[in-house]
């Protein structure tokens, strides 16, 4: 069963389904039992229910005419899926490259799960250079893509942590 509610405090409609004990206004939040909420529509159809929803909405907004010159939702999903246009297809005609998307995908992905974070590069460069320096430090994570300003502030957090020291400018893992 879907029902086609409205919030007596801020008039916002949503669609409910089923027969909730309360149920909350998507827009103010108020919660009220479900029973006490106004029903414009009950019915056992979900698609029903939307088009009526959307028809008050496009009354209230004066838009009445427009509404009823649109198909159904049934009919345009239909419309949708007839067009047979892939993901890609669409993001290429959008002006995407999908191509450099996949990379960038790529690149996190491999980043969450087996290359190095930049937290990690950080601490790499203290176990491998020998007597750094913060300027050795930034070099090292700037070649590995890096940036400065983040390895400063992972070296700081770092020493503050106590996982790291600082004598006379070098810096070392503890």
């Amino acid at each position: 069963m879907y029902a086609v509610v409205g919030c007596s405090d801020c008039s916002a409609l949503w669609v409910t389904e089923g027969r909730p004990e309360t149920t909350q206004c998507p827009r103010c939040g108020t919660r009220r039992k479900h029973e006490k909420r106004r029903k414009f529509v009950e019915t056992d159809d979900e698609a029903h229910a939307r088009e009526v929803r959307a028809s008050m909405l496009a009354n209230r907004q004066g838009e009445d005419d427009a509404f009823a010159a649109l198909d159904s939702y049934a009919e345009m999903e239909r419309q949708v899926d007839d067009a047979g246009v892939d993901d890609e297809t669409y993001l290429e005609e959008s002006g995407v490259d999908t191509d450099a998307v996949s990379a960038a995908a790529e690149r996190v992905e491999q980043g969450a799960t087996g290359g190095s974070s930049r937290k990690e590069t950080v601490t790499n460069a203290l176990r491998e250079l020998d007597e750094p320096t913060e300027d050795d430090i930034v070099a090292y994570a700037e070649e590995r893509g890096v940036p400065a300003s983040y390895t400063r502030k992972a070296l700081d957090k770092l020493l503050r942590a106590g996982k790291a020291s600082e004598s006379r400018g070098q810096y070392r893992l503890l």
